[in-house]
């Protein structure tokens, strides 16, 4: 708003948290409230400098640049973007050995909005010179149940407050996920349910969906029958844990574990990966926690 009022471009904006809360919708969220063109690309389509000048010379005086898994950028990018982020120029090289030569094109002022699931993989010079950062987190069940619920009006499905709550108790915090459980609810309503959305439709849809009512899906669950089935609860490393699964190594650290310790089943220690005391109840496996872990809890 203060931006607004002096009619100056609004500082660089750098977006970072897990996939699928929004970083991109609340880019275009910041574009409408400014009043501007929002022009977006992603990291890895921005491949030489050349395709960074013709996004920067085609935007407009406080227009808005909006760069997805900026950490993508490659370092030669990087260093043309460090120019026109702060005096709003960049220097092309034409052509090349003793008859190159160097152009100055001038951009307007500009904004660049920069989204990243990886903060740490962003260079410290380029994550210095973003005015404003960032971190999204996960959504709580009270504001999940609200975008459930607006989503379902833009749907055009009826739906139930005890419904939207209990999608929003199985969706992990992520409105992305909640809008795609929504439709799979949505699915079974039409069929089983007259298209109203109640909790007890959202039961039924997500138990075919292998989807527990703490969020677990298919996958978690054999993550944590591995652990403690195959190897007495840990420590296992993840290599042992992929090879037994079946699903790469990347998964399970990026997709499946983060869940997993933010909920208390999973912990990572310098040996491997342990099931905690919560893990064994959730599977309803009796038995003594093994002894070479007690010391973890």
């Amino acid at each position: 708003m203060a931006a607004k009022e002096r009619n100056e471009p609004l500082d660089h904006i750098l977006l970072s948290g897990p996939p699928g809360l929004g970083k991109t919708t609340l880019a275009y969220i910041i574009g409408n409230e400014r009043g501007c063109n929002v022009k977006s690309s992603s990291g890895p389509a921005i491949e030489k400098p050349g395709d960074l000048a013709g996004l920067l010379t085609s935007l407009q005086e406080g227009d808005i640049l909006f760069i997805d898994e900026i950490h993508r950028l490659s370092s030669t990018v990087e260093e043309y973007l460090y120019s026109a982020m702060e005096d709003f120029f960049i220097d092309i090289m034409l052509e090349q050995g003793p008859g190159a030569r160097s152009v100055r094109l001038n951009v307007p002022r500009f904004t660049l909005i920069g989204a990243t699931t990886r903060q740490g993989m962003i260079s410290a010079p380029l994550r210095s010179r973003f005015g404003i950062n960032a971190r999204l987190d996960y959504y709580d069940a009270d504001n999940l149940s609200k975008i459930i619920t607006r989503s379902a009006g833009i749907l055009g499905v009826g739906i139930e407050s005890d419904g939207a709550l209990e999608i929003a108790s199985r969706c992990r915090g992520t409105p992305r996920i909640a809008n795609n459980l929504l439709r799979r609810a949505r699915d079974y309503a039409q069929i089983k349910a007259d298209s109203i959305i109640t909790q007890s439709v959202v039961y039924k849809a997500l138990s075919m969906l292998n989807i527990d009512s703490d969020g677990l899906d298919e996958m978690d669950v054999r993550i944590l029958e591995t652990i403690i089935v195959n190897f007495n609860g840990g420590p296992v490393g993840i290599k042992n844990i992929s090879v037994s699964i079946g699903e790469d190594e990347d998964s399970i650290a990026d997709v499946y574990e983060p869940f997993l310790i933010q909920k208390g089943y999973l912990v990572r220690t310098p040996k491997g990966r342990v099931a905690t005391p919560k893990a064994w109840n959730k599977l309803g496996i009796d038995g003594r926690k093994p002894s070479n872990q007690e010391e973890l809890f």
